[in-house]
């Protein structure tokens, strides 16, 4: 370990502190009354509703969703924050973040990807977001996902070898 690892040790990624950072970028505080035990799960709570009635999401808050969608635990739950930025950045996008997980992330981040690329597959509905609501414009291409599938099954089949 370097002195400067020492001194500033890389701080390690739970869902705790991804679903924190979510909760940072949305104002929503940090929920300290709430036992650590479950906090992480308020925090997602908190936030799931009000991301998906905004029509925009800023930039950064791109890295710390598809973060928090990998480190989930809970299959079922990752969709809290896939699902907004399919609506937000596209399927595509998220898609490929997700593959880029797949390809380079650590066993966990791997495992983690492979929960959230199945909500990633979330039908787009104009009553869920107004992001994609009605008279709306929104371009196809963020969507089309076709080829990123393909390489997402070559990456399988690569990382099964």
């Amino acid at each position: 370990m370097t002195d400067e690892e020492h001194t500033n040790p890389p701080v390690a990624r739970t869902f705790l502190s991804c679903a924190t950072e979510v909760a940072r970028l949305m104002d929503l505080g940090d929920a300290a009354d709430v036992p650590e035990a479950r906090r992480a799960r308020h925090l997602a709570h908190a936030a799931r509703k009000s991301l998906l009635e905004r029509a925009h999401l800023p930039e950064e808050f791109f890295a710390p969703l598809l973060t928090a969608a990998v480190y989930d635990p809970d299959p079922s739950f990752c969709r809290w924050f896939v699902e907004p930025a399919v609506y937000a950045f596209g399927r595509r996008r998220v898609m490929t973040a997700l593959l880029d997980y797949l390809r380079t992330g650590t066993d966990a981040e791997q495992a983690g990807a492979k929960r959230a690329w199945y909500c990633a597959h979330v039908p787009l509905h104009a009553d869920r977001s107004p992001a994609y609501a009605a008279g709306r414009s929104r371009d196809p291409a963020l969507d089309e996902s076709r080829d990123v599938m393909d390489e997402w099954q070559q990456a399988l089949r690569g990382s099964a070898t």
